[in-house]
């Protein structure tokens, strides 16, 4: 598991050793960044998955709905619906209000998309979660630990710049990232290596 949480700041950041100390303005972002490593498939075989943008939730175990409202899939532009319980509803406290169960949703437009780099970049819409100024990129990279890449696996690697939320911390808001993001590359790894499995088994 890695995360790496940041605060891009317009003005001065002051470094004290091992603590960082920051004054919040009103120009203030959080950045982070979290990656998960896949022993097995190869980077191509895992950017098919993630390059189709209307279909997240076959992967993310926390998102029950993900369709397109707008445009085709895979082209900057297109606009996609996603619901599920991976970050609570702004209003709500755990997806409930009161005794009403609220739907955690938002729309999400691809921004740009690079089959060569492996790289996809979206922004929120609108949303129920309390984010604002959202914009996120997922990259896969093969892993290389200076000996045969194709033979390691590959990595995924998501980041995002947001406008700070209230009532959560950065660090919290990256943990839920990366927990997410490894459940993700868990399900992708397993049934990647699954297929893998099954056609040598026909051999």
């Amino acid at each position: 598991m890695s995360f790496t949480p940041r605060f891009l700041m317009s003005k001065k950041v002051q470094y004290y050793t091992a603590k960082m100390v920051m004054e919040i303005t009103p120009e203030s972002k959080w950045e982070g960044k979290v990656q998960a490593k896949l022993e097995g498939p190869k980077a191509d075989q895992v950017w098919i998955i993630l390059q189709d943008f209307f279909n997240l939730h076959k992967w993310f175990p926390s998102l029950t709905t993900c369709y397109g409202i707008e445009g085709i899939s895979g082209q900057p532009g297109c606009i996609r619906y996603c619901a599920g319980s991976s970050i609570p509803a702004s209003s709500s406290i755990n997806g409930r209000d009161g005794d009403v169960t609220i739907t955690n949703w938002s729309t999400e437009r691809l921004v740009d998309i690079d089959s060569v780099q492996r790289s996809i970049t979206y922004e929120i819409v609108d949303c129920n979660i309390g984010f604002k100024s959202y914009v996120s990129t997922m990259k896969v990279v093969p892993y290389n630990n200076g000996e045969n890449d194709e033979d390691n696996g590959c990595l995924i690697e998501w980041s995002f710049v947001v406008d700070p939320i209230q009532g959560w911390e950065l660090e919290t808001l990256v943990s839920k990232f990366d927990s997410g993001l490894q459940r993700t590359a868990s399900k992708i790894e397993a049934t990647l290596n699954n297929k893998a499995t099954n056609v040598s088994g026909w051999g």
